[in-house]
């Protein structure tokens, strides 16, 4: 079964016209045009995908590659690229993640020749990242960057790590890469570490759950490729590269892959960037990437994200959500959700619902959270009756089961993770537990509700007319 970006955009129309919006006339990317009008939906409180049909390259001269943005903005799209419903964005859908999280699905190979990533074949001089429509995203940023997903190869194990970092464009074929002490840092570590370079590929535009799956929150070993046509639910096609051959293998039916190699030793500038955190990433020395080459499809799309905003929250929350539900279900079996909230760009913040039996399943479940993502640094545990989709439900529960002095622990030097503007220092940081569950031990007071059997007989159709109803403001 095949699975790709043009696939999930006929689905998109088809199911969600709304949500899709093409733009004809010309943009300039590089120039903050398309970052601003995105800034101008969200300040309506919209987010739908768009198209840009005619962007022009970091050249200035038209672009080959329609440019696409905006597609994780909303976990209804989230839903359907995983081939839900696209009303079932909340809790269904991080329990369908957590579901497949634990599979493995093998990838296929297929020869270039069937590949479509293979239609059209630069390499050397002729792989000029400058005729792309590279997006420069915030003010402060130094240069246009690409900041879709670099796939690695573990020198030792043989398996494939990929994982979103920003790619500052500083040249037709150079790039400087930004990475945090994870599973790609690990594996270009060990190569440096023997003076040699690392091979990379950037998948540029491939189907949605391509990048959900990418996201997954699994031990370093795990072989990514596998994980993803898990979360795909199909497995994923991969073709030889054209840099390394059999050696390194592609996602054949992706948009656009950029391959080079992650040189040695070479540190320059890179930075500042605008982050998922809503802050700039500080500029410091960071790694250089050296591209090989660039295979696309002939009509390719090209893809990025405009971080910083709900397309990278909702894409980063969903994946934890369901990794961290299945972690904490092996400590606490009763958890019923795991919640990445966007008041926490949906990495800092976890809210837990759990089904408690016991006084003491509250801190297990929050400390299995802080250990298994070092994005978390502050975690609220609720009772079931809690709607940890709903944050007016969660703060009322911290509002109301919470003495701040019995159910509030900090840990104090624990890893956080280099983007957060708040630490004091590079790496450590501060975590907060809050339990605003109610003890299982004493009896406490009984949440208010109107009968349910007045409920199911009290229509509110009956009193009020339904056009009336439809237009009434939602607050």
């Amino acid at each position: 079964m095949e699975m790709d970006l043009r696939g999930f955009l006929d689905d998109l129309q088809e199911r969600l016209p709304y949500d899709f919006v093409r733009i004809e006339r010309p943009v300039a990317p590089h120039q903050f045009e398309v970052t601003a009008l995105l800034q101008h939906l969200e300040n309506q409180k919209k987010f739908p995908v768009l198209l840009f049909e005619k962007p022009l390259g970091m050249d200035g001269k038209p672009s080959a590659f329609p440019l696409l943005s905006n597609v994780f903005a909303t976990r209804q799209r989230c839903a359907l690229s995983l081939g839900m419903k696209p009303n079932e964005g909340e809790l269904p859908l991080s329990l369908e993640y957590a579901r497949r999280e634990e599979l493995l699905l093998p990838p296929v190979t297929i020869s270039a020749r069937e590949a479509p990533v293979k239609q059209v074949v630069k390499r050397g001089d002729d792989a000029n990242i400058f005729e792309l429509p590279v997006v420069r995203h915030h003010a402060m940023d130094p240069a246009p960057y690409i900041d879709m997903t670099p796939v690695m190869k573990d020198p030792d194990g043989g398996f494939y790590n990929i994982s979103f970092q920003r790619n500052m464009v500083k040249g037709p074929r150079k790039l400087g890469l930004h990475m945090s002490p994870r599973h790609n840092w690990q594996i270009h570590r060990k190569n440096e570490e023997k003076n040699r370079s690392t091979p990379v590929a950037i998948v540029i535009s491939h189907h949605p759950a391509f990048y959900l799956g990418s996201l997954n929150v699994s031990p370093f070993g795990v072989d990514d490729y596998a994980k993803v046509g898990a979360i795909m639910g199909a497995p994923l096609r991969l073709t030889p590269s054209e840099t390394l051959g059999a050696e390194f293998m592609v996602p054949a039916d992706a948009e656009m892959v950029i391959e080079g190699h992650v040189l040695p030793n070479v540190k320059e500038v890179e930075g500042p960037f605008g982050e998922f955190t809503g802050y700039y990433g500080p500029q410091r020395l960071r790694n250089v990437i050296e591209v090989s080459a660039i295979t696309h499809r002939r009509d390719a799309i090209f893809q990025h994200i405009f971080t910083g905003h709900r397309d990278t929250w909702v894409l980063g929350g969903i994946p934890k959500e369901g990794s961290l539900f299945n972690l904490i279900r092996g400590v606490v079996p009763t958890v019923k959700a795991v919640h990445f909230p966007m008041s926490g760009g949906c990495r800092f913040n976890c809210y837990i619902s759990i089904d408690k039996k016991v006084d003491g399943e509250t801190k297990q479940a929050a400390l299995a959270a802080l250990g298994g993502c070092d994005f978390v640094k502050h975690v609220v545990v609720v009772d079931a009756d809690i709607d940890i989709y709903n944050e007016e439900e969660v703060m009322w529960a911290v509002a109301t089961r919470v003495q701040a002095d019995q159910d509030v622990d900090v840990i104090r030097n624990v890893k956080g993770n280099t983007l957060d503007p708040s630490q004091t220092d590079n790496i450590m940081t501060a975590k907060m537990i809050i339990d605003a569950t109610k003890p299982v031990q004493r009896p406490y007071e009984a949440r208010v509700a109107v009968p349910k059997t007045a409920m199911e007989k009290t229509r509110l159709e009956d009193f009020i007319p339904r056009a009336v109803i439809e237009r009434l403001p939602k607050v």
